[in-house]
């Protein structure tokens, strides 16, 4: 510059930016008070990944657009699951039909936090378990993985938004019916508690959904049998990003009241 050699030393780029902001909406709009304003928001564009901690979630449409700093198109995940916090979730579904009720059975899931686990087991009786699941995007590939302690046991790949799909029949598909099997046992390890019970999404809200090539790794694990059930061949692998409601369920099925009958 000006007949003067300068370095020129490249700006460093994060894989995850952590911010926190005063509020936020559920499109991920963010707002900052004060000081806050100096560092958060350039952080939000220098992420791969953004997660936002806001104080308060409100309403899209609720925050005037002049004040909004961060926009939600620089906000990968905002912590809000009402009543259960931030967490992740992975789980191996299977398609079953119950008195010609097409529908899908639960049968394990794995997640990193303790009271969805609880009232999960507790209210519905899903198959919940202590793990690691993530899913992140690398590149141009969505890769999901599920560790068991420090043991890796599930690795799931897919083209990242490779092909749109139509989100009303994604929406139907998501409010198909779902079933549990809920077993709590007696103080003496006889069945308390033995039901078939069912439940359906409720309030779903598609905001995109893709399909694309996938590609699914299973490990067997004594404590985490994820391999038992054999991988034969991928028929499709679909990413949905989406808003839903889970309901209570309705017991549809009593074992042991039939075994009493």
């Amino acid at each position: 510059v000006d007949g003067v050699e300068y370095l020129v030393e490249l700006p460093l780029r994060a894989d995850i930016a952590l911010i926190k902001a005063k509020k936020g909406d559920r499109a991920g709009n963010l707002v900052y008070e004060k000081a806050a304003r100096n560092f958060n928001p350039l952080m939000a564009l220098a992420a791969d990944l953004v997660i936002a901690e806001v104080d308060e979630v409100v309403e899209v449409g609720e925050i005037d657009p002049e004040t909004v700093i961060t926009t939600g198109i620089v906000v990968d995940k905002m912590p809000d699951t009402t009543g259960f916090g931030s967490y992740c979730e992975s789980g191996q579904v299977i398609p079953v039909t119950l008195d010609g009720v097409v529908g899908s059975y639960a049968h394990s899931m794995y997640l990193n936090d303790l009271p969805p686990i609880a009232g999960g087991r507790e209210l519905w009786g899903f198959p919940k378990k202590w793990g690691e699941p993530e899913l992140r995007v690398h590149k141009d590939t969505l890769v999901g993985t599920l560790d068991y302690g420090d043991i890796r046991i599930a690795t799931g790949t897919m083209g990242f938004k490779h092909t749109a799909m139509d989100c009303e029949s994604v929406k139907k598909s998501l409010g198909a019916p779902s079933f549990l099997l809920k077993i709590i046992p007696h103080v003496d390890g006889t069945a308390r508690i033995c039901e078939l019970v069912q439940y359906s999404l409720t309030q779903i809200t598609v905001k995109g959904a893709w399909s694309g090539p996938g590609a699914l790794e299973l490990h067997h694990h004594a404590l985490a049998p994820v391999a038992q059930l054999p991988i034969l061949e991928v028929l499709s692998a679909l990413h949905i990003v989406t808003d839903v409601t889970l309901p209570l369920g309705t017991v549809v099925y009593d074992y042991l009241e039939r075994s009493l009958a």
